[in-house]
């Protein structure tokens, strides 16, 4: 069954038979995040950095922002018998979108502020697709963790 994850939205599963999928990533990130011995997995499709630029919206909806997303995954994962220590991650987006490049850099932004998560929390980025100028779709295997990227037609595996 496909789960789709919309922007500034979490989906979290256990399910073989699930493919969890987010379309146009552009200065978004998609973040994935699996254990591969319950074979748990989720989705984290984040807009922007830092929760701190509005907290009253992020105590709305955590998944907008990195910080309060990952936090957010995470805990979904855990309850459904993941081990924090061993979820592998894999993320893709962060591109510069409309010539932001001087003006606001959300992509890069965005790609500091998981990287900083991650690195504060013991984690580490096992794989990734970022930057460049074009939009990308990410899907997440259930059965195996296998995580794809679709941009401009070209298919990769992280």
């Amino acid at each position: 069954m496909k789960q789709i994850v919309d922007i500034s939205d979490a989906r979290v599963s256990r399910d073989p038979n699930d493919v969890i999928v987010t379309y146009s990533l552009g200065s978004c990130i998609g973040a994935v995040l699996y254990d591969p011995v319950t074979k748990v997995g989720g989705m984290l499709h984040f807009q922007l950095p830092s929760a701190r630029s509005d907290p009253e919206k992020s105590g709305r909806n955590p998944a907008m922002y990195a910080d309060s997303g990952l936090d957010y995954l995470i805990k979904k994962l855990i309850s459904l018998g993941a081990e924090k220590k061993r979820l592998q991650v894999k993320i893709a987006g962060a591109a510069q979108m409309m010539n932001d490049a001087k003006m606001f850099q959300i992509g890069k932004r965005n790609y500091a502020a998981v990287r900083q998560y991650l690195w504060k929390n013991g984690m580490f980025i096992d794989a990734e697709d970022i930057g460049g100028k074009a939009a990308r779709n990410m899907y997440l295997s259930l059965a195996d963790g296998a995580v794809t990227v679709k941009c401009q037609g070209q298919t990769k595996q992280l």
